[in-house]
């Protein structure tokens, strides 16, 4: 059986809250699976490897450039890929089940990819679309990550 990997997304650029809230999440989410995977840059996606890093997981980073002095400081393993904005497809499909907090149009178009491949997505307050689980709370976003993993395991899935 592979390794649990969870997928974060978010903002580039990220208020002192969200970000708050998304190093809260990575801490949280250390004791619930091995592996952590995001866009590997600033803002979410460095305070969730912050927070995750701080409980001992261990953090992949898939960035858009080639350069791995890209990454934040938080990522144990950098994947550079050069595909810019494509490499979002490659940040949801390696994650067995993402957690979307703010961000823009990125943020937007990873949940869509989530959707099209079936990957479960949730919003913690971030965008609410059709198909996406929404949660208010870290704890909440953690708790429905546990049903899912059990769900999938149940299914073969993971």
């Amino acid at each position: 059986m592979h390794k649990k990997i969870v997928g974060v997304v978010g903002g580039h650029k990220c208020s002192d809250e969200v970000e708050d809230l998304a190093q809260n999440l990575g801490k949280k989410l250390a004791k619930v699976v091995e592996i952590l995977v995001c866009g590997g840059l600033s803002g979410v996606m460095e305070a969730v490897c912050k927070g995750f890093k701080e409980e001992g997981g261990l953090t992949i980073g898939i960035i858009p450039g080639y350069d791995k002095k890209e990454a934040n400081p938080y990522v144990d393993i950098v994947i550079p890929t050069g595909l810019g904005l494509a490499r979002n497809v490659l940040v949801v499909k390696t994650a067995d089940v993402v957690v979307a907090l703010p961000g823009e149009a990125g943020t937007l178009s990873e949940i869509a990819f989530c959707l099209q491949f079936g990957i479960p997505v949730i919003s913690l307050c971030s965008w609410e679309i059709k198909g996406v689980i929404k949660a208010n709370t870290a704890d909440e976003a953690i708790s429905k990550i546990k049903e899912i993993i059990i769900q999938r395991q149940k299914e073969n899935r993971l």
